[in-house]
């Protein structure tokens, strides 16, 4: 017989099924033209023949179907749920060659699962080359089933984004070409705000609102404030963390801060709320149009709109999220089972093109999508070898504590963010960028990590500097740990992380839509990472990485090598051009600008070219007569005829 309180937790579980909602959603992709910022008209992905992309609102719980049908004549599509966890559905996390194949033209696949314990503010991009930041995205939240931790009358979603006025395809070959040897990312031309520049937002008076504020671009990292307001973090990542206010925000590319926003009870005014790129990112401003943002909080329509509202604080004034203290308060796992180093290095390969590198390997997909292989291995799953040479793949234990150090020995900054978990931040290293070389992780330096550190599920690494995140291994699965510039996956900075493969094994599976969309790809999904199900140990045929330029070769030296070389053929035209043009009075001008001593040089050179001139003409005498030639002393004269 069923104990009492057995018997009510069943009837609530069922009650909660029962309530639950089911959300279906019918896309289809395609191209049409848009001119977001208002300044260029450009090909967009669009949804359903409409941009921008419709944000999806549901609560823990809810089950979510979405029948995506690609409609771009030339693309492969795909499709991620940012920070969700897919709790045995990892076959949904939307990583072409990791957890599915791509989704070729005029195909369909349907993303079928249930919301996992999660609440807060997500997004879902295109995860297929760098696709989404040509519009295919839109915000995922997640509404808490219990009441939240803090009060608000309103819920407000506020999506930010670099925008280019190129498509991302054309760019991608430019990107990752031997005429770009350093790797300088493509520029962008403004900044978007709700998918517009220069964007308003209409308020109330003596209002406070959530306004979740969530980074969708694919390179740069921003700073948000608000002309005299402030906000309250009450947020991270779907995380709740206990509140903490300031002036302004940092944003990396993923991330997502909840604030509380609390309005005036004058309404004479508008405000602005400013956006602004990290310069430090960029290589060059060379393109930018507008490195700033000015756009409206509006209290009166009537009244004028706000002038751009700047300030140099947010360079020190910034909220470090570091020390933001989650509201459940997690204590830091007391030690690891199992620790990962990787050091991030941007080089360049035999092609000359710059790629990014963890631990001296760039990512390369394997022949079968990782998954894939999982399922199809056996007793081989656990051997991180069936996974491929050049995947950087790690093989996890069930729940093992996992820490990971990351190491960067890039001038840059790298927002990195964990597929399947939200990690603890158990150490973030400072600036290193005067410093002349790179500083990585000491294990044997003092320090005191945080007693409830801050979780979340992206975070930026300084310049040359490091961090270290710690997570449990609880959720099985095949998970990306990715830098989420989208131009640095492009160029291969990716590791992945198989979770408990056997009990994959066990509780998982994939549908057969998983696997005709594998079919009309024309991609195997048995198989090892060279597709070998006869050996699953035998990895001939897999893709690699191109081979490593040779000895003595470096990215400077490429540099050097380029623009002596474009150099050397400018000069080359302008002697030709110079040399050839009739200038008149040339000699007069030239002999203008020269100093006395230079002069003096020059006159007496002359009057010696004078003397030579004369000797030769008393040659020529002779020579008219014939030629020369010593014999035994004696001098003959040669006949011509």
């Amino acid at each position: 017989m069923r104990s009492v309180p057995l018997l009510i937790s069943s009837f609530f579980l069922l009650l909660g099924n029962v309530l639950a909602d089911t959300h279906v959603y019918n896309w289809t992709t395609s191209w049409g033209k848009e001119n977001p910022d208002g300044l260029h008209k450009m090909d967009v992905v669009l949804c359903n023949g409409e941009y921008p992309w419709p944000d999806i609102r549901v609560k823990e719980g809810d089950r979510v179907i979405i029948n995506l049908t690609n409609g771009l004549p030339d693309q492969n599509t795909s499709l991620h749920f940012h920070g969700l966890f897919q709790e045995n559905t990892n076959e949904y996390d939307g990583v072409p060659m990791l957890t599915q194949c791509d989704i070729p033209p005029n195909e369909t696949m349907v993303y079928n699962f249930t919301v996992p314990d999660q609440h807060g503010s997500y997004w879902y991009h295109s995860h297929t080359k760098g696709q989404y930041m040509d519009g295919m995205r839109g915000a995922f939240i997640i509404e808490d089933k219990d009441d939240a931790p803090f009060d608000y009358d309103e819920d407000v979603t506020l999506t930010i984004t670099e925008w280019y006025h190129s498509m991302i395809s054309d760019l991608i070959p430019e990107f990752l070409n031997r005429f770009n040897p350093t790797g300088a990312e493509p520029i962008p031309q403004t900044l978007l705000f709700n998918n517009t520049l220069n964007g308003t937002w209409n308020v109330k008076p003596d209002t406070t609102y959530l306004l979740r504020i969530i980074n969708i671009g694919g390179f740069l990292s921003q700073y948000v404030w608000i002309e005299d307001h402030s906000f309250t973090v009450v947020a991270v990542d779907g995380v709740y963390v206990e509140p903490n206010e300031t002036d302004y925000l940092y944003i990396t590319v993923a991330q997502r801060y909840d604030v509380l926003v609390h309005t005036k009870n004058d309404t004479s005014k508008n405000y602005a709320f400013m956006q602004k790129m990290d310069e430090d990112m960029l290589d060059t401003t060379d393109g930018v149009i507008h490195m700033n943002s000015t756009n409206a909080v509006v209290y009166n329509s009537s009244a004028p709109l706000p002038d751009e509202y700047y300030s140099d604080n947010y360079l020190d004034d910034f909220l470090d999220d570091f020390y933001l203290v989650p509201v459940d308060k997690q204590e830091l796992y007391d030690d690891y089972d199992y620790q990962i180093k990787i050091d991030v290095v941007m080089d360049n390969l035999d092609d000359g093109i710059n790629y990014a590198f963890f631990n001296n390997i760039t990512y390369v997909a394997p022949k079968v999508p990782a998954l894939g292989t999982v399922l199809s291995s056996g007793n081989y799953s656990t051997n991180e070898l069936v996974y491929g040479t050049n995947t950087n793949s790690f093989v996890l234990q069930k729940d093992e504590v996992v820490e990971l150090v990351l190491n960067n020995n890039d001038t840059g900054k790298h927002p990195f963010h964990l597929h399947g978990h939200v990690f603890q931040v158990v150490e973030r290293g400072p600036d290193y960028t005067d410093s002349e070389d790179p500083v990585p992780y000491n294990e044997s330096a003092p320090y005191t990590a945080p007693e409830y550190p801050m979780i979340r599920d992206t975070i930026y690494v300084r310049p040359q500097s490091y961090f270290r995140i710690r997570f449990k291994a609880d959720n099985p699965g095949v998970w990306y740990f990715h830098c989420h510039i989208e131009w640095h996956l492009l160029q291969g900075l990716a590791i992945v992380l198989i979770e408990d493969p056997e009990q994959i094994q066990k509780d998982q599976s994939v549908s057969e839509n998983w696997k005709d969309i594998c079919n009309a790809n024309g991609v195997p999904y048995d198989g090892n990472a060279a597709a070998n199900t006869n050996n699953f140990l035998d990895l001939t045929n897999q893709n690699v990485q191109v081979k490593n330029l040779p000895a003595g070769f470096t990215a400077r030296g490429i540099v050097a090598l380029v623009f002596s070389c474009i150099a050397g053929i400018l000069g080359c035209a302008a002697i030709c051009y110079y040399g050839m043009a009739q200038i008149p009075d040339m000699e007069k001008k030239v002999y203008a600008e020269l100093s006395p001593e230079e002069r003096l040089m020059l006159d007496k050179e002359d009057d010696d070219d004078i003397d030579d001139e004369e000797e030769a003409s008393s040659d020529s005498k002779i020579k008219k007569e014939g030629s020369s030639s010593e014999k035994d002393g004696e001098t003959k004269i040669i006949s011509r005829s």
